[in-house]
């Protein structure tokens, strides 16, 4: 008798998962909101889900699918989220009603590095942001110009002894250690002139490198259930990583006797910060609460953490687009050497701050490289109270998340016609001022852009021109037709690495 039940009990259970799985789906019919129909589960994500295409490339997708429309319902997963197509409306998001948009509305275990500047609340970023912006200023970038260039000049060395028996390298990989090299040196004070696989500081770097990017299938739990990790005091991240930069930071941190040195590092700027001991925000307005924040050593250990994750992996990828591109492109390449070369002539050799500013189209090339490649997609935001989207009757609610893909805008013919040809031209000063001042976002606008972007620019500079003024890169027979993305990363990584000539220029 019992048997013949567990039939009935199997379909009760298939039932309640179904019900369960799709009792969201209806949220956009309800209001009116136009989008593609999602699957059981997984919403309109199954193939990234399914690590078959990586998360950023659903958005932009479902962006050229609605052409017509201002906003788009999706779901990933069984969340509803908003697509933002719209500049006026990402404006008034990213801009002009940022303070009702500062939340990225995804946290982690303040223990386990959650309190950095990218994942934080609003609270503890605001006060973060006021603080950390100074050190970004450009007197502070021209404190770090020479770490930058002599870890170039060490990059460089190594990839004139690897070129001397192959010609064929993947870009990625290789770039990865000139940037590697100089965050260690920028951030941490540390001078790594070993950049080879048998370096063991290396392959640490390189192993935190893989964990905290590859994305494992807790993500899809994180964004069923934004608020869960928060909740239970989880982290996405592995505990070695947290122990390596809290242990890291504090051991640099003794070294120096807690005083900053004359290296002018990102170590030196945190230990002029502590001098405060509690940090505070500011205020707009006389009525607004200050928040602050004292300066411990977790703090700093977040911060440093999220400096290396942004400049080691963002800029290492930006430049692997870049050379692959400038490999397709011969002219441009050549276009770009002559003014490297006539750059480092003029200044005798010498690559400083200001010879970097005026290399005019090395900076179009790199906006270029962003606008075809953005690194981040989708960007992400929650409500922190009911919105309504002015000029239509959608209303966002509270704890809601919209999303935009930079992408989708970056290839969008009403912005930049033929969006597949590589034109730096299109940023020449008088035709990108034209554009609307969202139609370019590879850092994010807004308050809460990137706060790194002016170190990742100069970074990347510094590296191009010096490999350039070395080498010229040229498609190998394995080099890609078409850009693939890794499935398994967290950010829009080529699947392969990107393999092409590295050929010394005579």
């Amino acid at each position: 008798m019992e048997a013949m039940y567990i039939p009935l009990v199997l379909i009760a259970v298939i039932f309640s998962l179904y019900y369960y799985f799709t009792r969201t789906f209806n949220y956009w019919k309800d209001r009116g909101v136009i989008g593609p129909d999602p699957v059981p589960l997984f919403g309109n994500i199954k193939k990234a889900a399914l690590r078959r295409q990586n998360h950023g490339e659903p958005m932009y997708e479902i962006y050229n699918q609605y052409p017509n429309e201002k906003v788009v319902g999706v779901f990933r997963m069984t969340e509803p989220n908003l697509l933002i197509r719209d500049l006026d409306i990402i404006k008034h998001i990213m801009i002009k009603d940022f303070d009702e948009f500062s939340y990225r509305g995804f946290e982690m275990s303040d223990e386990g590095l959650g309190k950095n500047l990218f994942n934080a609340d609003t609270e503890t970023w605001k006060v973060l942001r006021n603080r950390f912006t100074p050190l970004f200023t450009s007197g502070k970038l021209k404190n770090m110009v020479n770490l930058m260039t002599e870890r170039g000049d060490k990059f460089i060395s190594y990839v004139e002894n690897i070129t001397k028996t192959q010609a064929e390298h993947k870009v990625h990989s290789l770039i990865q250690r000139y940037t590697m090299s100089t965050i260690a040196s920028c951030a941490f004070g540390m001078d790594i002139d070993d950049i080879s696989d048998n370096n063991p500081i290396i392959k640490t770097l390189h192993r935190i490198d893989r964990d905290i990017f590859t994305i494992n299938y807790f993500f899809e739990m994180v964004i069923m259930y934004p608020r869960f990790l928060k909740k239970l005091n989880l982290t996405l991240f592995p505990k070695y990583v947290s122990k390596f930069f809290h242990n890291l930071t504090s051991s640099i941190i003794r070294e120096r006797e807690e005083k900053p040195t004359n290296r002018k590092d990102f170590i030196d700027l945190i230990l002029e910060l502590r001098k405060q001991k509690d940090l505070y925000s500011t205020k707009k307005h006389e009525s607004d609460e200050q928040m602050h924040l004292e300066l411990s050593d977790s703090i700093i250990a977040a911060q440093s953490f999220v400096f290396f994750a942004a400049g080691y992996e963002t800029s290492a990828t930006t430049m692997t687009f870049m050379l692959y591109l400038l490999a397709k492109n011969p002219h441009i390449q050549e276009k770009l050497h002559q003014e490297i070369d006539k750059a480092l002539e003029n200044n005798n050799g010498e690559l400083t701050y200001e010879v970097i500013r005026e290399m005019t189209y090395l900076h179009k090339v790199f906006d270029e490289t962003l606008r075809m490649y953005p690194i981040v997609e989708p960007l992400q935001r929650c409500a922190r109270s009911d919105y309504k989207i002015p000029g239509t009757d959608v209303v966002i609610e509270k704890n809601r998340i919209v999303l935009i893909t930079p992408r989708g805008i970056h290839y969008d013919p009403k912005y930049y016609p033929n969006p597949e040809v590589f034109d730096p031209e299109r940023f020449n000063p008088e035709v990108a001022a034209a554009r609307h001042p969202c139609a370019y976002m590879p850092f994010g606008v807004g308050p809460r852009n990137c706060i790194g972007l002016r170190f990742a620019k100069l970074q990347s500079n510094i590296c191009i021109v010096k490999l350039l003024s070395k080498f010229r890169v040229e498609p190998s027979e394995n080099t890609l037709k078409e850009m693939q993305f890794d499935p398994n990363r967290g950010v829009m990584t080529p699947s392969d690495g990107i393999l092409v000539n590295i050929i010394p220029r005579q």
